[in-house]
């Protein structure tokens, strides 16, 4: 091997199509029902409960159980095989994403159950009043708002982390250069 071709960095590994195209997926869809949540809260607790912030709530509800279930998915496909980390990520780095990624698999499988389970307590189970989600407790509306207020301030520490991810990821591809972000782009 010649000394200019040491210089010039491996491929990166990258991730499944499949992988990639539930990342993202998840992730757009994640990053605007965030917004979708508070201002269905917001909007509720300004103007009172009124068809559209019944409707937002049932999309709400619909599309953060559609995310239950992409992310039971997206897990299952990581268990099949990830490529391991990227070799150029420093011990720090290393840590972090760990950290990260756990963190945010984590928070993206309680955070709707919390939602379900919350609407479960309350109960709110119809979704546009076609269909009514199974209920995963009783009727109680003390608890249903402990966990729906749980529910949102995970949901924005979720936020949180995603952020960071978009950080490190956007720090991988314009700073350090080093094909990390390739790994997960494009998409399909």
């Amino acid at each position: 091997m010649s000394a200019s071709d040491r210089n010039v960095p491996a491929a990166p590994v990258r991730y499944g199509p499949t992988a990639r195209v539930l990342h993202w997926l998840v992730a757009l869809i994640v990053l605007g029902l965030i917004p979708l949540g508070l201002y269905m809260v917001s909007r509720g607790e300004a103007t009172g409960f009124d068809a559209l912030t019944g409707s937002l709530y049932s999309l709400h509800k619909f599309v953060g159980f559609l995310v239950l279930w992409l992310i039971v998915l997206r897990m299952l496909v990581r268990l099949r095989g990830a490529p391991p980390p990227a070799a150029t990520l420093t011990p720090f780095e290393r840590v972090a994403s760990v950290t990260v990624h756990g963190a945010l698999y984590a928070l993206l499988l309680v955070v709707p159950l919390l939602g379900w389970a919350g609407v479960s307590a309350y109960p709110a189970l119809n979704v546009f009043g076609l269909f009514d989600l199974p209920a995963l407790l009783s009727p109680d509306e003390a608890l249903a708002k402990r966990i729906l207020g749980l529910h949102g301030l995970l949901a924005q520490i979720l936020g949180v982390l995603a952020l960071a991810h978009i950080a490190a990821a956007l720090y991988h591809r314009f700073l350090k250069r080093d094909g990390v972000m390739a790994r997960m782009w494009p998409p399909f």
